[in-house]
């Protein structure tokens, strides 16, 4: 059980690759108009409606309030009746729960089924202290109404965040602020104890079919080439960064080429010499070896796919954990912070250029690389799945 968002699902296809091709079937709760084109005609899909994504606060607090009081929550009692049918009726051996989508461990709750968490995203693992006060009393009063309205017993209450058995975290343990082998930078932000049982298995990056199509001809040998993109749940904010970005690109048209993923409002409003699309296969651009550098918005889907190929970033953080992701890839010398409200076309410009010119950030991005590359991947996180069913 997933929500229907690309950095969540696309990490959760590769698992569902490898776990297919061990045998098991696999099959997808959600809303069908959005998962059928992320996960192929093949896929088995559960139908469970959707709801409307409100925009979000830009930052801070705000933005994990709206997160969940705006879609988690609303989504969580939408999806659930469906979610807790297709639990009962298919009887699955084990249940992997987005840590955004609680309905998938309160029905398996209810039916006793195993179920074990999944952190695509590291907002609800080490999360430093908020400045907020009341966040988390604030979050646990959302997740034990929740709970209750599910029908199960209060006296038994476990977050449905965090399994009892299993956590797969998507990321790096120095993503997460976790080094155990190194101290850890100075300027890198601090971490709490990620939660029992939470395995950091790196990104999971097994084949993922792709049907854009893509101009590869238009890539140059002369140039170096950016991916410029900030993701789907930011498309609402992102168009004047965008420009300015496209600005600062403008100016070294000579030496970059940007490929673009962006709105088509947006792109209709970029300089003809950007390649600019709707969707962008990155995977197949970080594989090919057709990427310099990548500018975003620090999501950790992006980032570690980045990162696992050796490419450098700059990031331009909007909220979420996406600050904290933004400046621990930039304490570990991979990337370049840039204030996503403030940046203007010099700064980019400038940012840009000390990823492409400079040998340090590629060097610490290949470390990264290494070290995410030692982690297990898909195949790591299929063997914790066979032992958590059993």
């Amino acid at each position: 059980m997933l929500p229907p968002l690309a950095g969540h699902l696309l990490p959760a296809l590769s698992l569902a690759a490898e776990l297919t091709r061990r045998g098991h079937r696999v099959a997808w709760a959600g809303p069908e108009p959005v998962l059928r084109p992320v996960l192929g005609p093949e896929a088995l899909i559960m139908p469970t409606g959707s709801r409307l994504f409100r925009q979000q606060a830009v930052g801070g607090t705000a933005a994990i309030r709206t997160l969940w009081q705006d879609f988690v929550v609303p989504y969580t009692r939408f999806t659930l009746p469906k979610v807790r049918q297709a639990v009962r009726d298919w009887h699955p051996d084990l249940v992997l729960v987005d840590q955004h989508s609680p309905a998938g461990a309160l029905a398996a709750e209810r039916y006793g089924v195993p179920w074990a968490g999944f952190a695509p995203s590291s907002m609800e693992l080490g999360r430093p202290p908020l400045d907020e006060p009341g966040l988390e009393e604030w979050q646990q009063g959302l997740l034990r109404d929740l709970w209750s309205r599910a029908g199960l017993n209060a006296a038994e209450y476990a977050d449905p965040r965090f399994s009892a058995r299993l956590i797969l975290a998507c990321t790096a343990p120095v993503l997460l602020g976790v080094a155990p082998d190194t101290a850890r930078a100075a300027d890198s932000p601090p971490s709490t104890p990620l939660p029992p049982r939470c395995a950091v298995v790196g990104p999971l990056l097994t084949d993922r079919p792709s049907t854009i199509g893509f101009p590869w001809e238009q890539l140059r040998p002369d140039r170096k080439h950016v991916l410029v993109t900030l993701g789907t749940l930011s498309a609402s904010v992102a168009g004047d960064f965008l420009l300015r970005a496209a600005d600062a690109l403008r100016s070294v048209g000579d030496r970059v080429r940007a490929v673009v993923a962006a709105p088509a409002e947006v792109l209709e409003r970029l300089p003809e010499e950007m390649l600019g699309f709707t969707e962008v296969p990155v995977l197949e651009l970080l594989r090919q070896g057709a990427l310099d550098a990548v500018l975003c918005h620090g999501g950790m889907n992006t980032v570690c796919e980045s990162l696992s190929h050796g490419v450098p970033l700059v990031l331009a953080p909007i909220r979420h954990d996406q600050p904290i992701t933004a400046a621990r890839v930039a304490a570990a010398g991979a990337g370049v912070v840039l204030d996503f409200e403030r940046a203007g076309a010099e700064q980019i410009r400038a940012a840009l250029l000390a990823v492409l010119d400079r040998p340090e950030p590629r060097l610490a991005a290949g470390e990264l690389a290494r070290e995410l590359g030692s982690l297990g991947g898909a195949p790591r996180a299929a063997d914790l799945l066979e032992e958590c069913a059993v």
